[in-house]
């Protein structure tokens, strides 16, 4: 059954995909482990997403281009009100460069670990970069392998605000595992939230008991629904409409669901800016 989602041009807090990346085809860094065949343009995920009241969304710098946060930054100057960044910089960055990004709607830097080393000596010695990460208000997002996130954790500053993708990739949906204790005690130092995304990158588990699982033990306000479009290397999935309304199933309550997918990421990317949006 085909779901409606009224359009308004009055001034209100549009839905939000809070996870989704643009490329072009066959472009990558050198010794990339993924190089895209085909191009996401942005055009593409707004004639899947505005069908369902998407309005706004976060673009997340993908692996493969590495810093090189040129398309990102393009993408973002073509609608400033709409669109917020996630970017890729280097440990050495400084607060010079965050300052720039911040300008171009950037919020957060990404660091990707999926399928490379987590150990990042590198990374937990950046204290210039991190001052300047939280003097912007930023986060840092992490993507790990299922399991390794609290090794990483371990690895960091306990003050750094954090996004934590693809539902953190614990290796069992229950309070004991590892990776909820670890989010669930870091939460309690500093701002945690977890990204509702990925299903298929979870190694099996059901996504419905996870994202039931980060719901009671982080709360509804540290929830935020993306869509991971075009799910790279795993493209099978990139039905934007399925990927939409599996939140619904996933949380089975429809004030957590509002508020990952409208008031939560609002408030962590615009600041709970509103907007008028034009039906």
């Amino acid at each position: 059954m085909t779901r409606m989602y009224a359009m308004t041009s009055e001034l209100s807090k549009p839905a939000v995909d809070s996870h989704f990346h643009v490329f072009d085809a066959h472009q990558a860094q050198p010794g990339a482990r993924y190089t895209p065949t085909y191009a996401a343009p942005l055009a593409t995920w707004q004639a899947a997403a505005r069908p369902l009241g998407v309005r706004r969304g976060v673009l997340v710098q993908t692996s493969f281009l590495g810093t090189d946060n040129r398309l990102l930054l393009s993408t973002l100057a073509q609608h400033p009100e709409t669109l917020r960044g996630v970017a890729v910089v280097a440990p050495t960055a400084n607060a010079d460069t965050l300052a720039r990004l911040h300008a171009a709607g950037v919020r957060g830097i990404r660091l990707n670990l999926s399928g490379v080393s987590h150990a990042i000596p590198e990374w937990s010695a950046a204290t210039a970069l991190w001052d300047a990460l939280l003097a912007r208000g930023w986060h840092l997002e992490l993507h790990t392998d299922i399991g390794c996130l609290p090794g990483v954790l371990a690895q960091l500053p306990a003050a750094l605000p954090l996004v934590i993708d693809h539902m953190g990739k614990p290796e069992t949906v229950a309070a004991g595992d590892a990776t909820v204790r670890a989010l669930a005690t870091r939460a309690r130092q500093a701002s945690v939230h977890v990204k509702l995304s990925g299903a298929y990158r979870l190694g099996g588990l059901d996504a419905g008991a996870l994202a039931r699982l980060w719901l009671g033990e982080l709360g509804l306000d540290r929830l935020l629904w993306g869509s991971d479009w075009p799910c790279t290397n795993h493209e099978a999935h990139a039905d934007y409409p399925a990927l939409h309304h599996a939140l619904d199933d996933w949380l089975l309550d429809s004030a957590a669901v509002d508020a990952a997918r409208v008031h939560n990421p609002n408030r962590l990317y615009w600041g709970g800016q509103t907007v008028r949006l034009r039906s």
